[in-house]
């Protein structure tokens, strides 16, 4: 699991955000080992994202 867009770009929080409630909706609450491998990927990315932005209002 690649936590940049397909350019190349790093997703912003919010697309990280529903590609994690995409997963979780999906996998109706249970992740296989893949699926929470990509979880931990993706929820690393949304809190680098997370500070990112709130570094960029500040």
């Amino acid at each position: 699991m690649i936590a940049t867009s397909p350019d190349g770009a790093p997703w912003s929080a919010d697309q990280l955000n529903e590609r994690i409630r995409g997963l979780m909706l999906c996998s109706g609450g249970r992740l296989s080992d893949e699926q929470r491998a990509e979880y931990q990927v993706l929820v690393v990315a949304w809190a680098t994202a997370v500070r990112e932005e709130v570094v960029k209002v500040a």
